[in-house]
């Protein structure tokens, strides 16, 4: 047995939080006790000094982008299952859009063998919503739920039409899987490429309106509340989709909704090379870059200072229900070009939680409420047994020196892309120890 002693233990689907020991036994979670060892349970089992240390569950991510099968050359499985280690992360789900697509049984136990295989981290597949993720299609979702998916979604495009969705909606709900939706109209997108505003009319960029994301993210909405199907809501990013989930929810529609760091941290004055807006950063934190940064471009894009603000807002008070990364990895060719032309995404998987962490700081999120954010509120949005130390759990365990500073330097990244946003910065929050199902998947020695 593996005994965590003396750390601060949160975990908020036990309502625990403080000093406990927390007991590892056989890849389960044994005991969460008072932290007192015996001298004969110190002779006889392992037992890691915690002290000053955050002890926590292992963190769970919806949203990933592994990029294997077909474009091993930015991520494989091995690589960002390593990577999420490092991040304290043990769960994540794997997006769909590779090469080939996997929207068939035979791409889903593929990635669940490369998985096991590496074992850094548990991953689990999503299933496409559609044939290709072109849209038209249904894929054949009994199939994708018997081959382990824990989703539906064609994410990084937008399934344009409504009818489709109202019948992958009808399906889904059937076989109990959730429907991830990219939110976007592509007709309000047009050749946008970051938010629609004062920056974008600054720098001479075309714009994406806020309107883009959240006249989808109403129309599914309607679509779950007419079908009772369960719809997740992707990298939220702008108010007006914060305020259309709130009123959702009290209306008693099942959806659930995920937010990313880059969308709480950043505003769209990254574009113009200005950094962070959290409070908990200083200037010397968080450096300017050059304008037009192609490590600020994503989709959905970087929106205001109070679109951020009503995420972190909908972060606290429930209306978001998990942090996620939206780990999108790319390489130098994709990124080392005019902004326009430049990939869309960044990756997340090492940086999350520190992000996460700044807002702790800044007063902006309490420590249980963002811990939960990032482990059993996620794990509830899909229904997966993980992101808890209550007894019998998998033995997920992180081990967080979350006053530990450390400069980003994406050239160190486990993963294999370094098109990080963060490049530079002094973040406060390291992973010292990451435990998958008992066994010991990462150590920091720094």
């Amino acid at each position: 047995m593996i005994f965590l002693e003396g750390g601060r233990v949160v975990d908020p689907a036990t309502r625990t939080d403080g000093v406990r020991t927390v007991i590892l036994d056989g890849g389960r979670i044994k005991e969460v006790r008072e932290p007192a060892v015996s001298p004969g349970e110190r002779a006889a089992n392992e037992v890691v000094d915690c002290r000053g240390l955050l002890v926590l569950p292992g963190l769970v991510d919806l949203h990933v982008h592994l990029r294997e099968p077909g474009e091993e050359g930015k991520e494989t499985i091995a690589t960002g299952a390593r990577a999420a280690a490092a991040g304290g992360i043990t769960t994540v789900v794997a997006m769909p859009n590779t090469k080939p697509v996997c929207d068939s049984a035979s791409v889903a136990r593929f990635v669940q063998a490369r998985a096991r295989e590496a074992g850094f981290a548990r991953v689990l597949p999503a299933g496409a919503i559609t044939r290709g993720s072109l849209g038209e299609a249904l894929s054949d979702m009994a199939e994708l739920k018997e081959a382990g998916c824990v989703c539906l979604t064609d994410d990084g495009r937008p399934v344009m039409s409504a009818g489709v969705m109202r019948r992958a909606l009808e399906y889904a709900s059937d076989l109990g899987l959730p429907v991830m939706v990219h939110a976007e109209d592509l007709t309000l997108t047009g050749p946008g490429c970051m938010n629609e505003g004062s920056v974008a009319t600054r720098l001479g960029l075309p714009g994406i309106p806020a309107a883009a994301e959240v006249a989808m993210v109403q129309r599914d909405l309607l679509l779950a509340e007419m079908t009772g199907a369960h719809l997740h809501v992707a990298h939220v990013s702008a108010a007006g989709t914060v305020r259309a989930i709130r009123e959702a929810k009290a209306r008693g529609v099942h959806v659930t909704a995920e937010a990313t760091p880059h969308h709480f941290t950043l505003t769209d004055e990254a574009v113009a090379g200005v950094p962070a807006s959290v409070p908990a950063f200083r200037q010397e934190d968080a450096p300017p870059v050059e304008p037009y940064d192609t490590h600020a471009k994503m989709s959905p894009p970087l929106r205001s200072e109070s679109d951020r603000q009503a995420i972190v807002g909908a972060l606290s008070d429930g209306i978001i229900d998990a942090v996620a990364t939206d780990h999108a990895p790319h390489g130098p060719l994709e990124k080392d070009v005019e902004f326009e032309r430049a990939a869309n995404g960044v990756v997340g998987l090492e940086t999350s939680l520190a992000l996460t962490l700044a807002l702790v700081r800044a007063g902006e999120l309490a420590l249980p409420r963002a811990v939960e954010r990032l482990s059993s509120g996620p794990a509830r949005c899909f229904g997966l047994p993980y992101g808890t130390l209550s007894p019998g759990a998998p033995a997920d365990v992180i081990l967080v020196d979350a006053e530990r500073a450390w400069k980003v330097d994406p050239q160190r990244f486990h993963s294999r892309s370094r098109n990080s946003p963060f490049a530079g910065w002094t973040l406060r929050g390291r992973v010292v120890r990451t435990y998958l199902e008992g066994k010991l998947v990462h150590r920091s020695d720094e």
